[in-house]
């Protein structure tokens, strides 16, 4: 029915627990920070950190973020300074990271049928394209398109739009699945596709604002592949 299935990622493919509020992670960044010049006490780097983040658009890219807090305090910082430090960050505040049960199974079949797959994910890069490696999703896709790299976020249309437009897709022959009401099913529906939600434990409270076209609201990637393979069971 199908030609290509895009998917959401965390929370949709992969159960990701982050802390990034924890003295712990201040402490470590403040110390890289002042260890390679750029002084910094751990709650004012939070602090000037979040403050950078809301003064970016609406999709900021936090290499750069991580980047201007070296340039205000006189230490030069180029692209792989930026995005080593982000990468600390990440690696400190993450505390659990994995795959759901049968999620590359249901890829792999996807793919043996001849259809394609394609990431749409509201990411940081330099957060996100590692974690596809770790977790070995990484050559799971035809394309993958993130926010922080393309400037817009879902639940735009322009997101979805130039996902179509990049890989010679019809909205009509696609389907979107994601864990998200507003931003997966929501985006979903504001560009004219069908969509499958699935409810996980991180999903936000699901409001029954959009109507998706199939649901699996206990998490069960089971009952997911069985919709996505056309099978019974």
């Amino acid at each position: 029915m199908y030609k290509a299935y895009i998917f959401d990622l965390y929370g949709t493919l992969v159960d990701i627990r982050t802390n990034e509020d924890k003295r712990f992670l201040w402490t470590k960044m403040s110390e890289l920070y002042t260890s390679l010049g750029a002084r910094y006490g751990a709650r004012d780097l939070k602090v000037r950190f979040l403050a950078l983040v809301v003064q970016e658009n609406a999709e900021p890219d936090l290499r750069k973020v991580f980047g201007q807090l070296y340039l205000e305090k006189g230490v030069p910082c180029d692209g792989g300074m930026a995005r080593m430090t982000a990468l600390f960050f990440r690696t400190l505040s993450r505390q659990y990271l994995r795959v759901y049960d049968g999620v590359k199974e249901t890829l792999r079949e996807l793919a043996a049928r001849g259809k394609e797959r394609y990431l749409l994910s509201n990411a940081q890069g330099d957060f996100t394209r590692p974690e596809l490696e770790m977790t070995g999703l990484s050559e799971c896709f035809d394309g993958i398109l993130l926010s922080s790299e393309e400037g817009c976020r879902k639940p735009s249309p322009a997101f979805f739009d130039r996902l179509l437009k990049r890989y010679g897709l019809l909205a009509g022959e696609c389907l979107m699945v994601g864990n998200d009401e507003m931003t997966d099913i929501g985006g979903a529906c504001l560009a004219g596709m069908d969509s499958l939600y699935i409810h996980t434990a991180t999903s936000p409270r699901y409001q029954g604002r959009y109507r998706p076209t199939y649901q699996v609201m206990d998490g069960d990637w089971g009952k997911v592949a069985a919709i996505l393979c056309g099978q019974d069971g």
